[in-house]
């Protein structure tokens, strides 16, 4: 009994170690993710909304044609700069659902600030079926649904490429340097000048994907720089409220010392 046990006690080490080895060599396998020096890094970092501005207009332009986002309203938009004229004409370019009319049939209108972003597809299998059977993730969330963040949304922007000789790619799918697997559905979105930026700015493959990147940030943690300024009251409310502490206690301990 007690051998049998030693070899199931072996048997799930072994398994263990071998799970832990699969693992270490799908991470060797995958490049380190390219530094690339965000605005919104660090304990006071903010958005770059000139960027943002220019992210959201690369996703609108390019990437909404087959993502939604559905937690997002146009008028969140103002978190990154634009004013409420602003928002108000763009949302007004998307036709939403509307009520039904009288014999309660569907009917569409004009998209408000109030609304949801507008979806690309009525469904997730209209989705897949005009994507060959692949689903397109939902960008609410999508950079910190992702290991690596705004930095892994940059990479995979930039990442594809033709595969090594000894790889063959099959129809339908792509080459990508910083995909798990190096396989993916989503043929290359961006390229050099797939915008024409409204402020100017030369639209490179790097800079739409640093943009478009900085925009998902956004979407996924709009309140970020609230948070991080309560966070610098609150350390320094607790170190103010640290020195009161210890000047009280010298105050009432002086005697005994």
């Amino acid at each position: 009994m007690l051998r049998l046990g030693f070899q199931a006690a072996a048997l799930a080490l072994g398994v263990l170690l071998a799970a832990g080895g699969a693992a270490r060599a799908q991470e060797e396998a995958m490049p380190k993710l390219p530094a690339v020096k965000w605005s919104f890094s660090g304990p006071f970092g903010t958005f770059d909304r000139a960027s943002a501005q220019r992210g959201f207009q690369v996703w609108n332009e390019v990437c909404s044609a087959c993502h939604s986002m559905k937690l997002m309203s146009y008028r969140n938009l103002e978190g990154i700069g634009l004013s409420p004229e602003q928002i108000k004409a763009i949302a007004a370019t998307k036709t939403v659902p509307g009520e039904p009319n009288d014999q309660g049939e569907p009917t569409t209108r004009p998209g408000q600030p109030s609304d949801t972003f507008a979806l690309p597809y009525p469904n997730d299998k209209a989705a897949r079926a005009a994507n060959n059977g692949a689903l397109p993730p939902d960008h609410s969330l999508i950079v910190n649904a992702r290991e690596g963040g705004a930095s892994y949304v940059y990479a995979l922007m930039i990442g594809y490429a033709d595969p090594p000789k000894d790889k063959k790619v099959p129809d339908g799918l792509y080459w990508n340097t910083w995909f798990p697997g190096n396989l993916i559905h989503m043929p290359p979105p961006l390229s050099d000048g797939s915008v024409t930026y409204a402020d100017g700015t030369k639209a490179t493959l790097k800079q739409e994907a640093k943009d478009v990147a900085t925009f998902l940030y956004f979407a996924s943690n709009p309140h970020m720089e609230e948070r991080k300024h309560m966070g610098v009251r609150i350390v320094g409310f607790l170190a103010l409220m640290c020195g009161v502490t210890y000047g009280v206690k010298r105050k009432i301990w002086a005697d005994v010392h």
